[in-house]
């Protein structure tokens, strides 16, 4: 078995490929330096069903209405994920006085698969994560009870809302694996403390304006790095946010941030930006960052 990420710039040239389950998480805006609009970015990822047959499946989002729609008109059998409402057929979050669950559901009936507070996971986009998975694993034959296992043992992987250390009362995370501005949304939603957000990097020609407003009071100081420090921060006082500093580097960034933030604060790294013109890739910024935080007295 081949259990494959591909990137919407390889779905644009597939040829015979053809999954027995597929899933499209989300679609955001992403990648338009490449796709130039967001209908061509869609279409390279709906591409993913383009070879699949009756007998195959495609996991999809039903919080997403692009997917939504799409879901309704493909030639695989389509298994929609939500984490807001219960679904008559697929997997979704159930909200109980004991707990809250993900539940599994087709024409045999309903499975709990796991409990919430049983995940080594934060954050609601890890939870439809998990959902995700869940579906995929299951479709493709894997029995339920070893997907349970495999879930609850499951941790944040490096570079994804990743906890760092903490010091002098301040928590740090690193999720420079938030290279756009979606991704590192989620990042801001897993906080549950005040915090000094750091971010910045390569321009994908992104709009940043949703991913401040999702701010939300949580972020108490956007600390700005790389090629688009000046366009973020043009946005985000267009968003009426005006508690910026500019930084000319990472290790500046993490001084700035351990000199000004309070005891039970955070510090996060999620850079809605590629990382390219500072490093090589998101894991060696993520490195990096660690690296800083571990050299704070």
């Amino acid at each position: 078995v081949t259990v494959a990420e591909l990137s919407s710039f390889q779905l644009e040239t597939i040829d015979t490929f053809a999954p027995r389950v597929s899933a499209v998480l989300n679609i955001t805006e992403d990648h338009l330096d490449r796709h130039h609009t967001m209908e061509a970015y869609i279409e390279a990822k709906e591409s993913i069903v383009r070879n699949q047959t009756e007998n195959d499946v495609c996991v999809l989002n039903y919080e997403d209405s692009v997917l939504r729609e799409f879901g309704q008109g493909i030639k695989p059998a389509c298994v929609y994920f939500s984490s807001v409402r219960e679904l008559p057929r697929g997997i979704f979050l159930r909200n109980e006085s004991g707990g809250r669950w993900i539940i599994w559901k087709d024409e045999n009936g309903e499975i709990p698969v796991v409990e919430l507070q049983s995940l080594k996971l934060l954050g609601q986009h890890n939870y439809e994560n998990v959902m995700a998975a869940t579906a995929m694993a299951y479709c493709a034959g894997v029995p339920m009870e070893r997907i349970r296992q495999s879930i609850c043992a499951f941790q944040a992987v490096a570079h994804r809302i990743e906890y760092v250390a903490e010091k002098n009362g301040v928590v740090y995370y690193n999720d420079s694996k938030g290279t756009n501005p979606d991704a590192a949304i989620k990042g801001i939603q897993a906080m549950n403390r005040p915090t000094w957000l750091i971010a910045g990097g390569y321009d994908k020609s992104a709009d940043y304006r949703e991913w401040i407003r999702a701010f939300e009071g949580k972020v108490r100081c956007l600390v700005l790095i790389g090629q688009t420090r000046e366009k973020i921060a043009h946005a985000a006082r267009e968003e009426g946010f005006t508690q910026i500093r500019m930084a000319e580097n990472l290790e500046e960034a993490v001084g700035i941030c351990a000199k000004m933030a309070r005891p039970q604060e955070a510090v996060l790294l999620s850079p809605a930006c590629a990382s390219w013109g500072q490093f090589d890739n998101y894991e060696q910024r993520g490195d990096m960052f660690k690296a800083y935080v571990h050299k704070l007295e």
